[in-house]
């Protein structure tokens, strides 16, 4: 067998980590055909089939388990290459970033610690405001990059698509009359917990459930509620439904407290996007934007 295609074995890397191709395609900034013709030929290089692939997406099989386990060693030992590389002077420089509330919660942590675990003790001073804040700060240069969340764009920033979020409705797994919702029309006779006015997940949630309803009212919640993690602890004590980040949820849904609910006909995406006055960012923030693009955190 000739040797690997290293740009193939990390595309494998990706595709068998997020389990669907069209995932993978968006976070390695391909198209689709594109990745799908690398893996086929990684596996005619390999002389064998690698993945399984299904209506719901694709696993690795035995062969390709194994791939992966030297893909990600591959993977490893390059980051670790890359930050010989970087080691240069300005690298401890301190990284300053503005972060919108849900990704500075779930998304930068791992970041930060990934980074720092490569390149030694960088200091990092991240912002945290809602979206519209944070493009603000990009565009007159208070910050000089941002992590926001959803649609909001502004004609002085550029965005740069990186992780896919969606938003999932929860309930405590204690409200047994919550735990029976299955569509969006359910949602007509719950209580639905709701951001404060002015938030971008209210607005894509009312936006949806718009569409999908139709002129039906949807009773709310008379609380609102200005942070994640006031409006999931609303959600554990059985206040009613909240729609929120899957990347929010993972501890609670791991422990118990929360489920989420199944609506079959309603599927609410949304992106976490980078932010930058320009598409070529240089200094402390642009080394770690460019390794945070090689190395995203798994997908909850």
């Amino acid at each position: 067998m000739r040797r690997l295609d290293p740009r193939k074995l990390e595309t494998f890397r990706v595709v068998a980590q997020a389990r669907k191709i069209s995932t993978a395609a968006k976070l390695l900034h391909l198209s689709q055909p594109a990745v799908t013709a690398q893996i086929r030929a990684l596996e005619e290089e390999c002389g064998r089939a690698l993945l399984v692939r299904s209506s719901k997406g694709v696993t690795p099989n035995d062969w390709g388990l194994r791939l992966l386990d030297t893909a990600k060693q591959v993977h490893a030992l390059l980051g670790e290459v890359e930050g010989a590389f970087l080691e240069e002077p300005g690298v401890g420089e301190e990284v300053v970033l503005g972060a919108s509330m849900t990704t500075a919660s779930y998304v930068v942590p791992p970041l930060v610690a990934g980074y720092r675990a490569v390149h030694g003790r960088a200091p990092f001073r991240m912002q945290v405001a809602n979206t519209a804040r944070v493009l603000e700060w990009v565009a007159d240069g208070k910050v000089p990059l941002g992590i926001v969340e959803g649609r909001l764009r502004s004609p002085r920033v550029h965005l740069e698509r990186y992780l896919e979020d969606e938003l999932v409705a929860v309930a405590a797994a204690s409200a047994r009359d919550l735990l029976r919702i299955s569509r969006a029309a359910d949602l007509a006779s719950a209580p639905l917990l709701l951001r404060e006015p002015g938030s971008n997940t209210r607005a894509l949630v009312e936006e949806a459930l718009a569409g999908v309803l139709g002129a039906r009212s949807v009773r709310r919640s008379e609380l609102l509620f200005g942070s994640n993690q006031s409006i999931k602890m609303a959600a554990v004590a059985g206040l009613g439904v909240a729609f929120v980040s899957r990347w929010s949820v993972q501890l609670e849904v791991a422990a118990g407290t929360l489920r989420i609910l199944p609506l079959r006909d309603l599927r609410l995406t949304r992106s976490f996007s980078w932010a930058t006055a320009s598409p070529r960012l240089q200094g402390a923030a642009g080394r770690f934007q460019a390794w945070a693009r090689q190395h995203p955190p798994p997908r909850p």
